[in-house]
């Protein structure tokens, strides 16, 4: 795990909800438990800063970060769908997108990436589809200076050849069996005379291979799936761990932040 991604996650699982901000001391002591090193953190958080996830704040335990507006937007949404909580039905239609062609190589790379990352997948070259709109995808069109048309749309054809063929439900199955092996060998030992640090390091690494389905899965329409799959499985293992470590790994958070909530955070002058 490097340094900017268990920022991500820690950002978006613990500190969203303290005020939004810590000081780098206090990520320093939170990450170590991770194997990351101070100066890690303190490369990563400036290059966050100079990405505009982060912005510097003076907080009273010393210097700190805290989100972005961008930041907090990008990790509620990643939030619904890692706890995969209040996610609407499936109306049946698609959200399709025709991209204006982007000749730089570089730039179209990055837009695929984002996109992919939204949950969207390509059908050809300028076409994608997603089960449902993202709320990010305008900011990502004007920051790339992409032009693109947006239709909800029903399909005539075979919905589920259509979803086998945009998104390789074959390989995401696997890689669900696969993380279920390795979560469950993962909790496996911990239990209530765990320390609270080897705790929160366990509930870190669960997040965080789970958070990698961000990439992979748009959360795709229950019914188009076959009845055997092992993402449901995988979202109940996922819920429960992740629910019976919180209160241990909680502790640990309070207690590197040192005086809990970081609070309401000036803008560094």
């Amino acid at each position: 795990m490097d340094a900017r991604s268990a920022l991500f996650d820690l950002y978006g699982d613990h500190l969203r909800s303290r005020g939004a901000a810590a000081p780098v001391a206090a990520l320093v002591r939170l990450l170590g438990p991770l194997g990351i090193t101070a100066p890690a953190v303190r490369t990563a958080v400036s290059r966050m800063a100079r990405q505009d996830w982060l912005v510097a704040v003076r907080l009273p335990e010393g210097a700190g970060y805290a989100l972005t507006p961008r930041a907090v937007r990008r990790l509620d949404e990643a939030a619904e769908r890692i706890y995969r909580h209040g996610a609407p039905d499936w109306d049946g239609r698609w959200h399709l997108i025709v991209i204006a062609r982007v000749r730089e190589r570089a730039r179209r790379d990055r837009l695929r990436a984002a996109l992919g990352y939204l949950g969207y997948a390509p059908i050809d070259e300028t076409t994608w589809i997603s089960p449902r709109p993202s709320v990010e995808l305008e900011a990502l069109l004007e920051a790339e200076r992409v032009r693109a048309e947006r239709f909800m749309a029903s399909y005539d054809g075979n919905a589920r050849g259509l979803l086998a063929r945009a998104w390789d439900t074959d390989g995401l199955a696997h890689a669900y069996r696969r993380w279920l092996a390795v979560a469950a060998e993962l909790v496996a030992g911990v239990g209530q005379d765990t320390p609270d640090e080897t705790v929160f390091a366990t509930r870190s690494r669960l997040v965080h291979e789970w958070r990698k389905f961000l990439f992979r899965d748009p959360g795709l329409p229950a019914e188009l799936l076959p009845r055997q799959w092992p993402g449901r499985e995988a979202a109940e293992l996922f819920e429960a761990e992740s629910a019976r470590l919180l209160p241990a790994a909680a502790r640990f958070v309070d207690c590197c932040l040192r005086s809990g909530s970081a609070g309401r955070p000036a803008p560094a002058r």
